[in-house]
């Protein structure tokens, strides 16, 4: 068929847009009849010419424009500033929220929710910008990472981190949750959503959402101590989807574990979760210990207007074993008498019948955050908290050789002397945090300006039990004071004993702080950020017997601490920054609330010398770099950091007496790397490698100078990674190292070391649908025998950390 040539009429028609009518922008105007006409025309069988009118079309009219112009400087500015206006007050887009029923699962606030390993941000609000353009080294084990380490405790969760290392109850300091981070005692540097958990405790986790492992000093941001660091838990908050999620477990060493954690939105303003716990459970490796756990926690959100938030939630948790204080110290080897073989792993040198240990804590909080203006937001925390550390547990004390006379070692393992330790202790703590957060722009520069005060009591109660003497037992000894049992069989383990009771002598302990702090980031276009703090703590401590009948020295201090923070990040790339930082911190005395030996933070109320000492001083210098690599799904960081403490507490003897002086210095420096996400879209990584030298560089006893802290691995490394398969299969592991660890008070005084040590861990998961789940952990997979914690004395032992376990983990979420 041949091609009609269009008339020109037809062709100036099909230039114009079909029925458009006036177009105000092109000046062009046509009719809907002619637009008619120009299709019928060109839709026959075959292509004719066309015997219609021609139709008149107008020509394009040009629209006059403007000279162009170039703006002014000041119209830049103003420019600028309205745009970044409009940005503030535009709402930040989110999905609408199906109401009533939300449905799916509540995905992690704080991390990368295209790879759950990676932590994006902390939860607190002192720190405002991404952990990226954040100038300071945060290890941050979202919920992810601690659901595939099978984290049941923060004790478990921080056990396989670079950098921490665990530590035991010493020179009258509490058995419960210690934590030394780049070398530095943080046991009482412990927080709850960013309000400090005072004295020691034990911590589950199963309300928790992430854990955030703040590295070096921080109290422009935390106040006291964090010399090292600093450790915040993040609770679960109610959300707006509802979901319920249940967990049961059963595991080698009879564990059965069950949790639940629900949330439901009941309108459009309130939503409210709420979960619990049941754990009944031995531990794996050891004989006789057993580690049971219950508790709960409910949550609730209220936004009546969209400027006004209100969130409260309480947690209760109760903890009750049979309390494991390890194995004794050979000394003829010089090592743990399981190294040398007299011992067995699982020995157990407790008494079932007398010992326990019980943990409780009810946290109640409630918080408050209004939106005065786009750029002004008010928020306030308050905290009710009360804590319970009470045990009664047997220290496998001072192994040696038959004693002549009394008891014989014919297997010619040796003895050991089993002594009583017991504590009863309650904390309480009030405190309240105000901040107003400002956002405002200097010219090209973007601030964003905290300023807070913050008051706190915190007050504790120290106790003992009475009635532990053991001298009636086969093989006590009234000379001695303990029972004396064989290294290689502690066969007395269910005598039978009386109940302890409450001695009613309490150490009280009273904390008063009055703090205020500002803190500023600087943003110059997203390429230069310029972060700065500080921070005054009018802090007063004061420690008394009140009901004790023998002489007492009660002891009462009184500092304020100015400290401040600054660090500087530029970004090169929008995935990658480098930095330097500088922070300081302060120790004041009494400040390690389950202390009672001033060697270790606390008062010595039975000592005539004076204790009363300047805070010691903590500054630290870092730079480092972090990158988000594979589509900004990984992070990379490194750091460079050092550490120095002066005007330190020792122990010194004088003239044949003991006392505490001040005046000692110590320094660690090292290197920090960690790695956090995914590389491919099925492989996911999280580890970290710490490499630290530690020195003493001043000391009353000078043969101390040059020796290095005590209780810490120099050397660190962790490694976990997993990967998706088809079919809804996962496979996972993790490599833990830690170098050999010193024994000492505060550096190394004698020549005990705990050897170094890999762990490694595996799981596999099989999602058997959308809403079932089931994963299998294998930890320790190799049984290997390492050390939790070395309890320096005359009379060393070590506490055995857990064997090898596996657990079935059954999970269900809808």
């Amino acid at each position: 068929m041949g091609t009609a040539k269009m008339p020109r009429s037809l062709r100036a028609v099909s230039e114009v847009r079909v029925g458009e009518g006036a177009d105000p922008h092109s000046g062009r105007k046509v009719t809907a009849v002619a637009g008619l006409i120009a299709v019928a025309s060109f839709s026959g069988a075959e292509a004719q010419q066309s015997t219609l009118p021609p139709v008149t079309v107008d020509a394009p009219v040009a629209r006059p424009r403007p000279a162009a112009s170039k703006p002014s400087p000041d119209q830049i500015r103003a420019r600028t500033a309205l745009r970044r206006a409009a940005r503030r007050a535009q709402p930040v887009p989110v999905a609408p929220v199906p109401f009533p029923n939300a449905g799916g699962l509540a995905a992690d606030p704080y991390a990368d929710p295209s790879a759950p390993y990676k932590g994006d941000r902390l939860a607190g609000g002192k720190f405002t910008e991404k952990l990226l353009d954040t100038p300071r080294t945060v290890t941050v084990l979202t919920r992810e990472v601690l659901e595939d380490k099978n984290a049941t405790s923060l004790r478990d969760a921080v056990r396989s981190t670079a950098g921490v290392t665990l530590g035991t109850g010493e020179g009258g300091n509490a058995f419960g949750d210690r934590f030394f981070i780049r070398g530095f005692d943080a046991r009482n540097d412990v927080f709850v959503d960013g309000i400090r958990d005072p004295a020691v405790s034990i911590r589950e986790n199963f309300f928790t959402e992430q854990v955030e492992i703040l590295r070096g000093p921080a109290s422009s941001f935390a106040g006291r101590g964090t010399a090292g660091g600093a450790i915040n838990i993040v609770t679960k908050q109610a959300g707006d989807k509802n979901f319920t999620n249940i967990d049961t477990s059963f595991g080698t060493d009879a564990t059965k574990r069950v949790t639940i954690d629900a949330n439901q939105v009941l309108s459009p303003t309130v939503s409210v979760r709420a979960g619990g716990l049941f754990q009944d459970a031995n531990v794996a490796g050891r004989n006789t210990t057993t580690d049971d756990r219950w508790g709960g926690f409910a949550a609730i959100k209220w936004t009546p207007v969209d400027a006004v938030k209100v969130t409260a939630n309480y947690i209760h948790t109760d903890l009750n074993s049979i309390p494991d204080f390890g194995i004794p110290w050979d000394r003829a080897a010089n090592k743990p008498s399981t190294e040398t073989g007299i011992a067995n792993r699982n020995n157990y040198y407790g008494f079932a019948n007398r010992d326990f240990q019980h943990a409780r804590q009810d946290i109640g909080s409630l918080n408050t955050e209004v939106a005065l203006t786009p750029d002004v937001t008010f928020s306030n925390k308050m905290r009710l908290e009360r804590s319970t550390l009470a045990y009664v547990g047997t220290l496998p004390e001072a192994p040696r050789a038959g004693i002549p006379g009394y008891l014989a070692d014919p297997a010619g393992y040796g003895l050991v002397q089993l002594n009583a330790v017991s504590r009863y202790q309650t904390t309480d703590t009030i405190a309240n945090q105000s901040d107003l957060k400002f956002k405002f722009d200097t010219g090209p520069i973007r601030h964003t300006t905290i300023v807070g005060a913050e008051i706190s009591r915190e007050k504790v109660d120290i106790d003992t039990f009475t009635g532990l003497t053991t001298e009636s037992l086969p093989g006590g000894s009234t000379s001695l004071g303990s029972v004396i049992v064989p290294i290689n069989n502690p066969y007395l383990t269910y005598s039978a004993f009386a109940q302890p009771t409450r001695a009613n002598n309490p150490t009280v302990i009273k904390v008063d702080t009055n703090a205020g702090y500002a803190i500023n980031t600087a943003n110059y276009n997203d390429l230069v950020y310029l972060n700065t703090g500080i921070r005054y703590d009018d802090y007063s401590v004061s420690a008394g017997k009140p009901f004790a009948t023998t002489t007492t020295f009660p002891q009462k201090a009184d500092s304020g601490n100015v400290n401040w923070n600054v660090g500087l990040t530029l970004k090169p790339l929008p995935y990658g920054s480098v930095y330097a930082a500088y922070a300081t911190s302060t120790n004041p005395v009494g400040a390690e609330l389950d202390g009672t030996d001033a060697r270790y933070g606390g008062f010595n109320l039975t000592g005539a010398y004076n204790q009363v000492f300047a805070p010691e001083k903590n500054k630290s210098a870092e730079v480092g770099t972090k990158w988000e690599l594979f589509d900004r799904h990984l992070l990379l960081t490194g750091a460079l950091f050092e550490t120095t403490k002066s005007n330190a507490r020792e122990q010194l003897t004088v003239a044949g007496a003991t006392q505490v002086v001040a005046g000692a210095s110590y320094r660690i420096r090292g290197i920090d790397l960690g790695v956090a996400g995914k590389i491919t879209d099925r492989w996911s990584v999280f580890g970290g490698l710490v490499l630290m030298e530690s020195k003493v560089l001043n000391s009353a006893t000078p043969a101390f100078i040059g020796r290095d802290l005590a209780n810490i691995a120099h050397q660190s490394f962790n490694l976990m990674t997993k990967y998706k398969f088809d079919y809804g299969w996962e496979l996972g592991g993790q490599a833990t190292y830690q170098s050999q660890r010193t024994g000492g008070i505060l550096y190394t005084t004698t020549t005990t070391v705990l050897p170094e040590f890999w762990r490694f861990d595996m799981f596999v998961e099989k999602k058997i649908d959308q809403n079932i789940t089931l994963k299998l952990f294998v930890n320790n997979l190799t049984n290997k025998l390492y050390y939790d914690g070395f309890y320096n004395s005359a009379a060393p032992f070590v506490l055995v950390a857990p064997g090898r376990s596996g657990t079935l983990v059954l999970s269900g979420k809808f």
